[in-house]
């Protein structure tokens, strides 16, 4: 756990630093401001007992630069079992940064935040680890990213669960 999460938050400095010397001087007066996306989510789910989740969030975003955001995620996702076993379902709170890497569309994003169990009798709250890779444009934002829930509990009775997961996402300046 540890050591991903040093991978994550290196890999979050790295997109800072390179953000930093890419930056375009031509947007001095680039208007700054709230976007504000509304998103649906599909994931498979790498750990057993799950079998795959579904899950829609808003995402507020502030835009620093033309290349660069900071970002605010919350919504629901449910980890879906089968079988006769409850699911588990929780609301993900998370904060990130996005840098624009090509063409002003395609984006890398670093999410970190917590995970509030509300389903299945089960009350832990899970730390999130989120980076992922992207295209936006002026309303549709698709992306994709690998999320790590560090204290969901796996079928072996272990703990932390990880997905791949797709999101589809209609946004809007506010």
């Amino acid at each position: 756990m540890k050591t991903k999460f040093k991978l994550v938050a290196f890999a979050i400095a790295m997109l800072f630093a390179g953000n930093v010397n890419a930056q375009d001087t031509t947007t001095e007066n680039y208007d700054q401001g709230f976007r504000l996306g509304f998103g649906i989510n599909a994931g498979y789910v790498f750990d057993d007992p799950y079998d795959f989740a579904l899950g829609a969030d808003a995402r507020l975003q502030y835009d620093l630069s033309k290349r660069t955001s900071l970002t605010l995620t919350t919504g629901f996702t449910n980890l879906f079992i089968g079988d006769d076993v409850k699911d588990l379902g929780f609301i993900p709170v998370k904060a990130g940064f996005k840098g624009f890497i090509w063409e002003d569309q395609f984006y890398l994003l670093g999410e970190v935040g917590a995970g509030f169990a509300v389903t299945n009798d089960y009350d832990q709250t899970t730390l999130i680890l989120a980076p992922g890779i992207g295209y936006a444009n002026k309303y549709i934002d698709l992306s994709l990213r690998y999320e790590y829930y560090g204290d969901f509990p796996k079928a072996n009775g272990g703990e932390g669960v990880g997905q791949l997961a797709l999101r589809l996402a209609y946004g809007f300046r506010l």
